[in-house]
C-alpha cells in the first residue's frame, strides 16, 4: 500500500505540471483555453485554467480508479491465494486429525469414562477371569487342546489375565500358569457379575476374639467369638444397621461390627495336578482317622452300658445304650458338641454325658430342628450355655481330646443313644416323665 500511494502522488504532480505546460506554452492550447474561458466566463466567471484542471482531474481520477482497481484485483488474488493456502492447511489438519481418530477411536474415550463410573471393587475385575463351567476347566501348558494339562480351575475359581487371545488366554491362578480356552471363560465385568451370582460373599475377620451378636447392637447377646482369619458367610439379603454386617451362623442371621471385618467375594484359585493329588490323599487319611475314632468311641460306650429299671413316678432309669443312626460331623462340630456336653453334664457319668450328646444328634435327624450340630446347639432359647456365653468360654479354654466329654460326643455321633430317641432333657427333680440318667431326665 505504501508503494501505491507514492505512485498516485507522482501521477498527480505530473498531471499538474502537464496542465500548466499546456496552458502556458502551447499556443493552440492557449487559444483553446481562451475559447473555453470565453465560453465559461459568460456562464460561471471561472478562468480557463480551472476548466482545464477540472478536465485533467477527471482524467487523473479515472487513472487513479484504474490503479485502485488493479490494487484491489491484486489484493483479491493475494487473498484468494492465502485462503487457498489456508484451505490446504486446514484440510491437512483435518486429515491428520482423522488419522488420529482412526488410531485412537472414540471408544477409548468412552471406555475411560465408563471406567471412571466403576467402583474400586469393579475396577479390580478388569483383568480377571472366571471359569464358566459346572465342574472344572483344564489349564494347559500352551495354547493347544493337545497340550499338557498343568492344572484345573474349578467352578468359582478366579485367575489373573496375562495375555488375552482370540481363542486362548494366558492366565495365572495360585501356583498354576498356563492357557485356558476362551469358550469356557468370562472376563472383566462379566466375570465380576458371574462371581456375584455363583460365589458367596464373606466377611474375613481381622482381629482375635471378635464377638458375633444376636442383634446389630453392642448390647445384644454374644452367640460366639471367632479368631482372626476366620471367614463368615454374609447374608446379603438381610437388613442391616450402619456399622454392622449381617452374617450367617447355621440357620441364624447374626451381626458383627464392620470395623473388624473385610467383606468380599469368596473365590477360589486353580490347583496344580500335584496339589490335587496331595489333597485327595490327605482327605482320605482324615476320613479314615475319623472312622477309626468313632468305632473306638462306640466300643468304649458299649462296654460301659448297663441294664435299666422303672421308678414309681413314671420315670425310667436306664443304663443301656441303643444303636441309632450315626451322624457325620467335622472336627469343629465334634469339638462344639463335646463342649456343650461338658457344660450340661460335666462331672456326671459317661452315660449321662452320652445322653446329652444323643439329644443333639436326635434333633439333627428329626427334621423339626436345624439340620446341623451347630444349628441345633445355637438355636435360640434351647441350650442355656449357648445363650449365656458359657459355651464360648468353654471353647476358648479348649476341650482335651482325651476328655470324657469328647468320648461321649464321638459315641453320640456314632449312633449310640441311651435315651431311646429323646429330644429334650431337664432336671429329674422336675418330676417330668422320661428316662432318668443321673440327675437328668431325658424325654
Amino acid at each position: 500500500m505504501k508503494f501505491n500511494k507514492k505512485v498516485i502522488e507522482s501521477v498527480m504532480v505530473a498531471g499538474l505540471a502537464l496542465a500548466l505546460t499546456i496552458t502556458a506554452v502551447t499556443g493552440n492550447g492557449v487559444k483553446a483555453a481562451d475559447q473555453v474561458a470565453e465560453t465559461q466566463m459568460d456562464k460561471n466567471g471561472m478562468a480557463g485554467v480551472a476548466v482545464a484542471m477540472n478536465a485533467y482531474e477527471l482524467e487523473a481520477a479515472d487513472m487513479l480508479d484504474s490503479m485502485v482497481s488493479v490494487e484491489k484485483s491484486d489484493s483479491n488474488i493475494v487473498a484468494v491465494a492465502v485462503e487457498d493456502a489456508a484451505d490446504v492447511t486446514d484440510t491437512s489438519v483435518e486429515s491428520a486429525a482423522s488419522e488420529d481418530v482412526e488410531t485412537e477411536p472414540e471408544i477409548t474415550v468412552e471406555d475411560s469414562k465408563e471406567d471412571k463410573k466403576l467402583s474400586d471393587e469393579e475396577k479390580e475385575w478388569n483383568n480377571k477371569l472366571m471359569a464358566d463351567v459346572d465342574e472344572f476347566l483344564y489349564v494347559r501348558k500352551s495354547a493347544d487342546a493337545d497340550s499338557e494339562i498343568v492344572g484345573k480351575m474349578y467352578k468359582g475359581d478366579r485367575a489373573v489375565i496375562k495375555d488375552e487371545g482370540s481363542e486362548w488366554t494366558k492366565i495365572t491362578s495360585g501356583n498354576v500358569k498356563g492357557y485356558v480356552k476362551n469358550d469356557y471363560c468370562v472376563t472383566g465385568q462379566e466375570a465380576y457379575a458371574y462371581a456375584k451370582k455363583n460365589c458367596k460373599t464373606v466377611a474375613k475377620v481381622e482381629i482375635d476374639g471378635l464377638r458375633i451378636r444376636k442383634e446389630a447392637s453392642t448390647d445384644a447377646g454374644v452367640v460366639k467369638t471367632v479368631a482372626s482369619g476366620d471367614k463368615l458367610v454374609v447374608n446379603t439379603k438381610a437388613d442391616t444397621e450402619d456399622g454392622w454386617v449381617a452374617v450367617k451362623v447355621d440357620s441364624q442371621t447374626c451381626y458383627v461390627s464392620e470395623d473388624y471385618v473385610t467383606v468380599g467375594l469368596k473365590t477360589g484359585k486353580a490347583v496344580t495336578i500335584e496339589e490335587e493329588i496331595a489333597a485327595q490323599k490327605e482327605e482320605e487319611e482324615r476320613k479314615a482317622k475319623e472312622e477309626a475314632a468313632k468305632q473306638e468311641a462306640a466300643k468304649k460306650s458299649a462296654q460301659s452300658s448297663s441294664s435299666s429299671s422303672s421308678s414309681s413316678n413314671g420315670q425310667t432309669t436306664t443304663t443301656s445304650s441303643s444303636q441309632g443312626t450315626s451322624l457325620t460331623a467335622s472336627a469343629d462340630d465334634e469339638t462344639l458338641l463335646a463342649a456343650l456336653i461338658q457344660c450340661e453334664a460335666g462331672g456326671q457319668s459317661q452315660q449321662c454325658m452320652l445322653a446329652v450328646g444323643a439329644v443333639v444328634v436326635n434333633r439333627v435327624h428329626s427334621g423339626s430342628f436345624p439340620n446341623s450340630i451347630r444349628g441345633v446347639i445355637y438355636q435360640r432359647g434351647q441350650f442355656g450355655p449357648a445363650s449365656s456365653g458359657r459355651l464360648e468360654s468353654r471353647l476358648a479354654s479348649g476341650v482335651s481330646a482325651s476328655a470324657s466329654a469328647r468320648q461321649a460326643a464321638q459315641a453320640a455321633l456314632a449312633g449310640n443313644d441311651p435315651t431311646g430317641g429323646a429330644k429334650y432333657f431337664k432336671l429329674a427333680s422336675s418330676g417330668h416323665a422320661g428316662v432318668v440318667i443321673g440327675p437328668i431326665v431325658f424325654y
